[in-house]
């Protein structure tokens, strides 16, 4: 059965990063939080809670629909799958996402798609994150 990532318990969340390291290290070979497909962020103000940018697994994805070479297509359960090779890193894709989730490699110029593979899960170090049956 399909699982998608959901944001389990956000106010258990000191910061640290872990969940967009290992996304990055998993899937791109890289250490730098630029390259993750999941963002902690901080609300800002006098608390400092933080807020997670996920993918939420769109059944019918407006990324994908965004997408002219259909190197996004709808994943079984929600979200999409990624073809890099037929990207063209038009971007379309990136003010498609209704929440935000999808940014740019700049380096590649690809997007950053998340997998909804849950090594950010296995990481966190307060259960803060959760891979859910759909």
């Amino acid at each position: 059965m399909p699982k998608i990532l959901k944001v389990k318990n956000i106010n258990k969340c000191i910061g640290c990063f872990e969940c967009m390291i290992a996304c990055s290290s998993l899937n791109f070979r890289s250490h730098t939080l630029t390259k993750s497909a999941i963002r902690v962020k901080t609300k800002g103000g006098l608390q400092s809670k933080f807020a997670a940018v996920i993918c939420v697994g769109c059944t019918e994805p407006p990324c994908a629909e965004a997408c002219p070479t259909e190197a996004l297509t709808p994943r079984l359960g929600g979200g999409v799958l990624f073809n890099p090779t037929r990207c063209i890193g038009c971007e379309k894709c990136v003010p498609a996402c209704i929440v935000g989730a999808i940014t740019m490699d700049r380096d590649a110029k690809k997007p950053i798609i998340c997998k909804q593979c849950g090594a950010c899960v296995q990481v966190c170090p307060h259960d803060c994150l959760a891979m859910e049956e759909v």
